[in-house]
This record gives C-alpha cells, structure tokens and sequence, in this order.
C-alpha cells in the first residue's frame, strides 16, 4: 500500500462518532502525524482500533488508558493539539 492510500485511510479511521474525538484526531493527523516515528505512527494506528467510549474516557480524563503505550499517545495527542 502506498504512502497516500495509507494516510487516507488513517484520515478515515479518524473521523469518529464524537465532536470530542474528531476535534482531536483531525488536527493531529494533519500537523503532526508525518513528524511521528514509524513506532509511534503504528501507536496511533493501534489507538484507532479502540472504541470511542474509551477514547472518550482517556482524552477527557476521566480514565487512564492502562496501556502504557497508547497512554503515552494520548498525552502527545493532548500536548500537541493544545488541550
């Protein structure tokens, strides 16, 4: 798969069920996605594959994300969108 029809794909996978998320993931895929390490590209792909209500919990703090992985991409998502 190339490059393009994967970010395509990673553009879609963002588009979420909730404002919340979408507001989140949109902009750091835009400015930030391409400066991530292949590693932490296939973190975030990973975070993708979880379920809203989750996501939802972990970026509005009301849960901590017990994978230290995709904890750490959930803080870097907040830091870099500015939350």
């Amino acid at each position: 798969m190339t490059e393009i029809h994967s970010k395509e794909r990673i553009r879609w996978a963002c588009r979420r069920g909730m404002l919340e998320l979408d507001v989140l993931f949109m902009p750091f895929v835009e400015e930030a996605f391409d400066s991530l390490s292949k590693e932490q590209q296939a973190v975030f792909q990973r975070l993708l594959e979880c379920d809203d209500p989750d996501l939802f919990a972990w970026f509005m703090g009301h849960e901590e994300c017990k994978d230290p992985e995709l904890n750490g991409m959930v803080t870097l998502i907040l830091d870099r969108v500015g939350v």
